[in-house]
């Protein structure tokens, strides 16, 4: 029984209480990196163990797919594929910081002229879109063998490289890779009244009548959002990445102390603003945030090509395989992808493993393909541009099933 104990899970009581009534097996071994470490913390809310006749939501799974793939995951702990290479994380930061030195010794050797801006935002543009796919390595838990370790990192580069908090990014991902593209469990469709997602979610608005803006446009107006967010919200000299805001403040409302999803004041960060503030006239440092739209724009585009052109409903209570891969597709693998995605072109293998480190999702790539071929479970891979493309086509599609509905149901 975790009922009192559910608000002080490090991943927040949500995590917990969206997989009631199932098995959470498979989603426990994927979030724990020593589940049997964690383990001893359950032995004191052990009150005893369900009858096989009790009522649950797994009666509809497919138990064998169930059972190969928990086989699949003991091979890759075999296979040493759960083990980081220090190595190719260490060069990845450095070459973070590299270009973060670079673009402060231009302003210190060049001054702040049109060109130099133009060329110092693109870098930082650039550094700061690779600290996120860097933070999101270590918030799952992927690079060090302690958890505690991976938690300081973390904290450190989300916090004190990007500004933003640790608390806010845990709460709101683990919740999203329990059920991703689920209404009302996980947050990142909860577009706000914004968007109008897959196929049901438009018709039941149009149904209800409800507009709060013209979804049938949106696939036009996604383009703008981005701007507008980067240019409208007064907090964006605090908050370096304007798609943050869009979930910030509910998250504040709604998920308890303010202080404790506060973005960090702190060094890196701190002293990249004071730079810009010591160096740039007024006019100079709106020319140098023209540029910074351009971040969320990269951020915006490769999260959502892998989740948004997929199956977006309501809870069906799926197995752990069949949920990820129905929510989830991959982009080609090149180096560019690789790099320009931060491996989440593997966004497949990511969701069933996400404590893996991103250098060995290819190595698993080929069992999970074979796993899914043998259940006919549908592994979808694209090229970028496609999956781009795909994006402004979920949207549309969407937009025209509610207008549909508004007009004539």
């Amino acid at each position: 029984n975790v009922t009192n104990w559910a608000d002080r899970h490090p991943g927040g009581h949500r995590v917990i209480s969206h997989c009631a009534g199932e098995d959470a097996t498979d989603a426990f071994q994927a979030f724990h990196i020593n589940p049997t470490l964690v383990r001893k913390f359950l032995k004191p809310l052990l009150i005893g163990e369900l009858a096989p006749g009790e009522p649950s939501q797994d009666r509809d799974k497919n138990s064998q797919l169930v059972e190969d793939f928990r086989t699949l995951r003991k091979t890759a702990e075999e296979m040493n594929l759960f083990r980081a290479s220090p190595l190719f994380f260490s060069l990845y930061l450095g070459h973070i910081i590299a270009m973060e030195v670079l673009a402060w010794l231009m302003v210190y050797y060049f001054g702040t002229g049109w060109i130099t801006t133009l060329i110092l935002s693109c870098i930082l543009t650039t550094s700061q879109a690779q600290a996120g796919w860097l933070q999101h390595d270590f918030g799952h838990l992927s690079v060090f063998k302690k958890s505690s370790w991976n938690h300081i990192v973390h904290k450190f580069i989300i916090g004190h490289m990007k500004g933003a908090s640790a608390n806010w990014w845990n709460h709101r991902h683990f919740q999203h890779h329990a059920k991703p593209n689920i209404f009302k469990k996980d947050p990142d469709v909860n577009m706000l009244h914004i968007f109008v997602l897959g196929d049901t979610q438009p018709v039941e608005y149009g149904k209800k009548k409800l507009k709060y803006l013209p979804y049938n446009h949106q696939h036009e107006y996604f383009f703008l959002t981005r701007i507008l967010l980067s240019s409208l919200i007064p907090w964006s000299h605090t908050l370096p990445h304007p798609n943050i805001f869009m979930h910030f403040f509910p998250t504040l409302v709604k998920a308890g102390p303010f202080q404790r999803f506060l973005p960090p004041q702190n060094s890196v960060f701190m002293a990249s603003l004071f730079i810009i503030s010591k160096h740039f006239r007024p006019k100079e440092k709106r020319k140098f945030r023209r540029f910074e739209f351009l971040e969320s724009h990269w951020f915006v585009w490769v999260t959502q090509m892998n989740h948004i052109p997929m199956e977006i409903d309501s809870e069906k209570h799926r197995d752990w395989l069949s949920s990820q891969m129905a929510a989830t597709c991959n982009i080609q693998q090149s180096f560019f992808n690789d790099w320009f995605t931060g491996h989440l072109n593997f966004q497949i293998e990511h969701h069933l493993f996400p404590t893996m480190p991103r250098h060995n999702f290819w190595k698993v790539k080929p069992l999970v393909k074979s796993l899914c071929a043998k259940y006919g479970v549908q592994y979808e891979e694209k090229p970028l541009g496609k999956a781009f493309v795909d994006i402004v086509g979920s949207l549309k599609k969407s937009g025209d099933l509610w207008l549909d509905a508004y007009l004539h149901k």
